[in-house]
């Protein structure tokens, strides 16, 4: 054989081996989990079993939600691929053995009533089959592409195998009419707030004349209220488990260190930007390193949260075979914490680049600035739904961020070719080379000098139509799209999908499962 053809061949099954690779490395980590309760902890087969759908869904939360957190980032190059993947996984495992906690509730956000399951064993069957049927809904929508909440695919498993263990009535409808109501909350919350904080930075820096001049005066109140939000979102959320402490509180705590951050950043941003070009690409790269801290702090606060979605039902499974009993609450050994850190950041560098590459670059062009937006628009929308009491989902805040600043770009590109369009109208019939040098002038003004001059065209009172092909080429840019709408309409598909695919799933699940025990 020739060697063209073996290189040929070495090039069409590289995938199939990547994915191979892949595949035996979260092979090994199961049989790993398993070596280790079954061996190390001399635990019961079903409590092996059980620590292996734990395994499984802390490697799918990994593949899947973890994406949320260093997806802008990466989609704006402020953090390569790789870069992004091990400070997320660093800082998800952090968060999972830092401030994990060291109890969970079993029965997750009260949607059933445990009073009405049976016994401890129907108990066991319902958590497993909740656990297994999330896991596989989120495989299923990584493969996919979708990013979904992982919440919301353990509350479906949960609610599904519920019915089917105690029948409708043991589910609490009212928790799930208000989960139902995120679905819309989460994405339209983190979409307005995203695109208010990018609207504010294209007002009062990108569309000055002097942007390096207007810069040194706003980013650093942006880092400091970035900081403010994060030091907030971490003591209320992220370290909730190891130092509880009102909202006042944590916010004080927020400002005093956004203070100081304030006081630290300022002369350096004055320093940095002495050299830079007054243009947009420059301003943009004043934004990587707090983008590279938002990811970090975003990664830790999600590995304190999230860990509870993979480990909770097997701490609850745990429980109840270790006291014959079903607990609302469940302590998290050690070795339960460990599966669920691991398995996230094994996920996470094996199956995350694809959503990664999802969130951060196919559903809109990002910009550090764009991304520094949906990463302050996170941790607000958290510290507001959670002092309001709305569940919210930060997969949906984050991706419904994107979309936001997607949107607002489309809008404000409407606006800017409809001015133009004006502009072209008022001075059709003059010489070529005089309409170039007003859009030129338009062009590098001020938004105030923008309004200006369309004010003063306006007084003219000349309106000629257009020739036929410059209207047509006009009306094109009007309608120009900035956010793939493909995209959307399979996440929100995605999401409308989540809890009732993932009950059904879990229903027959449990099914199988009681039907496979029972002698």
């Amino acid at each position: 054989m020739k060697l063209e053809n073996l290189q040929d061949i070495e090039r069409a099954t590289a995938p199939a081996r990547s994915e191979m690779a892949r595949l035996s490395m979260a092979i090994l980590f199961l049989v790993g989990t398993i070596f280790y309760v079954s061996v190390a902890l001399n635990a019961s087969d079903t409590l092996v079993i059980a620590a292996i759908m734990g395994g499984y869904m802390a490697l799918n939360i990994g593949a899947n939600d973890v994406a949320n957190n260093v997806g802008p980032a990466v989609g704006s190059r402020a953090l390569t691929l790789g870069g992004a993947i091990l400070i997320a996984a660093i800082f998800e495992a952090g968060g999972s053995l830092i401030a994990g906690g060291d109890v969970v509730g079993t029965i997750k956000k009260g949607i059933i009533d445990p009073q009405m399951i049976g016994d401890t064993d129907t108990f066991v069957w319902l958590m497993m089959a909740a656990l297994l049927a999330g896991a596989v809904w989120l495989n299923a929508a990584t493969a996919l592409g979708a990013p979904v909440s992982t919440t919301h695919s353990i509350v479906g498993g949960v609610l599904g195998a519920g019915i089917a263990a105690g029948g409708f009535g043991i589910a609490n409808w009212g928790k799930m009419g208000a989960i139902a109501a995120s679905w819309v909350i989460s994405p339209v919350l983190g979409g307005i707030i995203a695109a208010i904080f990018l609207y504010l930075i294209k007002r009062s820096i990108m569309y000055r004349r002097d942007k390096l001049a207007a810069a040194r005066r706003v980013v650093p109140l942006l880092v400091a209220a970035m900081v403010w939000a994060f030091s907030t979102y971490l003591v209320l959320k992220g370290l909730k488990k190891i130092w509880k402490t009102d909202f006042g509180t944590a916010l004080l705590v927020g400002l005093a260190v956004a203070v100081g951050i304030y006081l630290l950043v300022r002369p350096l941003i004055r320093r940095s930007t002495r050299d830079m070009d007054n243009d947009k690409a420059a301003i943009n790269r004043l934004f990587t390193i707090p983008l590279i801290f938002a990811a970090a702090l975003l990664s830790f606060a999600h590995g304190a949260n999230d860990v509870a979605n993979a480990v909770g039902p097997l701490a609850a499974i745990n429980e109840a075979l270790a006291h014959g009993d079903i607990a609302r609450k469940a302590p998290i050994p050690l070795w339960v914490m460990m599966i669920g850190a691991l398995g996230i950041a094994l996920g996470l560098a094996l199956y995350g680049p694809k959503l990664i590459r999802t969130v951060g670059s196919e559903i809109t062009d990002l910009d550090q600035s764009r991304a520094f937006c949906i990463a302050m628009a996170a941790a607000i929308t958290v510290i507001i739904a959670s002092q309001l009491g709305l569940p919210v989902s930060s997969t949906h805040i984050a991706v419904g961020a994107v979309f936001g600043v997607g949107f607002l770009r489309e809008h404000l590109k409407a606006t800017y070719a409809r001015m133009i369009d004006e502009i072209e109208e008022h001075h059709q019939g003059e010489d070529r080379e005089v309409v170039e040098a007003f859009l030129e002038r338009f062009r590098v003004a001020s938004l105030e000098e923008k309004r200006m001059m369309l004010r003063e065209l306006k007084d003219k009172k000349k309106s000629l139509p257009l020739e036929k092909g410059e209207r047509k080429r006009l009306k094109k840019m009007v309608r120009k799209q900035l956010v793939k709408r493909s995209a959307l309409m399979k996440i929100v598909a995605a999401w409308l999908i989540t809890v009732p695919a993932s009950a059904l799933l879990a229903a027959l699940l449990y099914f199988t499962i009681r039907g496979m025990m029972l002698p």
